[in-house]
């Protein structure tokens, strides 16, 4: 048996998708600038939403461009939507400086955007992830695929050499994936 002396973490990650707004750059007093800017992430039923803001420090060299891309539609009062996960949430307090809340204690969400995987500007698809690939998706498939049935009912189907324990998994994961899916 070997020993590590790496640190093992556990991520909390919140995915979803929201408004993006507040695209700015950031220069602490202390230490170095960064990128940040504000999301209104939907919440609720479809039929009664409520916003959550985050505002989010943006984490990653390809978040980083993909919001830097996204200025101008923000700027322009464009309506950019995207599906995101982010990490590492906190909450930080403050006092309301003016407005009807002035002098009240308010909260705000803070966190990490670590991933875009789509951007829509108007409604319009502008860019979207490409699936990584994974161990499952390497091999080659040990049973040919003949039938003029549709690819997805194919996908879904299980093939008939996998272990019991991995199709549960596999169904277990289903509702996930297909909520992932969905963005």
């Amino acid at each position: 048996m070997t020993t590590s002396n790496e640190k093992s973490y556990f991520d909390l990650h919140i995915t979803g998708l929201g408004y993006l707004n507040r695209i700015r750059e950031v220069k602490p007093k202390k230490g170095d600038a960064f990128l940040a800017c504000d999301i209104a992430a939907l919440n609720g039923p479809s039929d009664d939403v409520s916003y959550v803001r985050f505002d989010t420090r943006v984490s990653g060299s390809e978040a980083q461009h993909l919001v830097r891309r996204c200025i101008q539609a923000v700027d322009a009062e464009k309506k950019v939507m995207i599906g995101f996960r982010m990490g590492d949430l906190w909450t930080d307090t403050f006092t309301y400086s003016k407005g009807k809340r002035a002098g009240e204690q308010g909260v705000s969400l803070k966190a990490r955007l670590l991933f875009v995987s789509w951007i829509k500007v108007d409604g319009k698809l502008v860019y979207k992830a490409e699936p990584k690939p994974t161990e499952t998706d390497e091999r080659e498939p040990e049973v040919p695929v003949t039938s003029d049935a549709p690819a997805a009912q194919q996908a879904s189907a299980p093939e008939p050499s996998e272990p019991v324990a991995d199709a549960a998994d596999d169904a277990a994961d289903a509702p996930a994936l297909a909520v992932a899916e969905s963005f």
